[in-house]
């Protein structure tokens, strides 16, 4: 698993949890979010805070300036106020902020606080890769099928999961209520099964097929194609 496909899968999970929100805060003194618009860049860099925050935590520190928090991540120490001024702010002006306080709101935004229930369309080699990455239980994403239309990969067991054929995914999908189906199938079929999917309920899907989907503007969609990311970082030695 690259870590570009790992930083896909927090922004993917992170983008319709917390696009609109606005904040107050409770007796508890924990961060609420309701109604105001959040940009995406914002969004994309809340994941890299959460991990960030949890290496801290793991490393026994309790409390940490936007300066030094700065140094760590390469983001500017006004940047990093201004995030997490669109979410309450979380900080002490003195004290700086509580590093096991921040990592569980910052949880808690990204909905880290919640399961959310996955199949995987494909068990092809990304396909099972994506299967094996430990951390979607550790984040509450919890795998509860994998389908293929190869028989010959059908009934193989992935980390405990059976590979089942592609006829079964109705009956997973309404009996395991899932948010989120992965596709890592051929660009070809991955529309028709987007669009059956949407019919069965399916709200978000996370799309490495080589074709970006299109759905009803209720469906949360991330269009992954890491060939893009590679060619960007191709363009980039180019350029160097």
């Amino acid at each position: 698993m690259t870590k570009a496909a790992i930083h896909f899968i927090d922004i993917f999970l992170t983008c319709d949890k917390i696009g609109n929100v606005a904040t107050w805060t409770g007796n508890d003194g924990s961060i609420n979010v309701e109604a105001k618009e959040i940009s995406q860049a914002v969004i994309g860099r809340l994941p890299r805070y959460y991990r960030y925050l949890g290496e801290l935590r793991d490393e026994g520190v309790e409390r940490i300036s936007s300066q030094d928090l700065s140094k760590l991540m390469a983001v500017t120490a006004s940047q990093i106020r201004q995030d997490f001024n669109n979410f309450g702010g979380f900080g002490q002006q003195g004290y700086g902020y509580n590093v096991e306080f921040l990592y569980s709101e910052i949880g808690k935004i990204l909905g880290l606080d919640q399961q959310h229930h996955l199949i995987i369309i494909g068990a092809g080699n990304l396909g099972q890769a994506l299967a094996n990455y430990m951390n979607f239980e550790r984040r509450g994403f919890l795998i509860k099928g994998i389908f293929d239309t190869n028989e010959k990969i059908q009934g193989k067991q992935i980390r405990g999961i059976t590979v089942q054929p592609m006829d079964r995914i109705k009956a997973c999908v309404e009996e395991n209520n899932i948010d989120i189906a992965v596709l890592t199938i051929p660009k070809d079929s991955a529309v028709e099964v987007a669009n059956t999917l949407v019919g069965y309920g399916v709200k978000a899907f996370w799309n490495f097929a080589h074709v970006d989907l299109h759905l009803p503007k209720s469906i949360k969609v991330e269009n992954v194609h890491l060939s893009d990311s590679l060619m960007k970082l191709s363009y980039m030695i180019s350029c160097d």
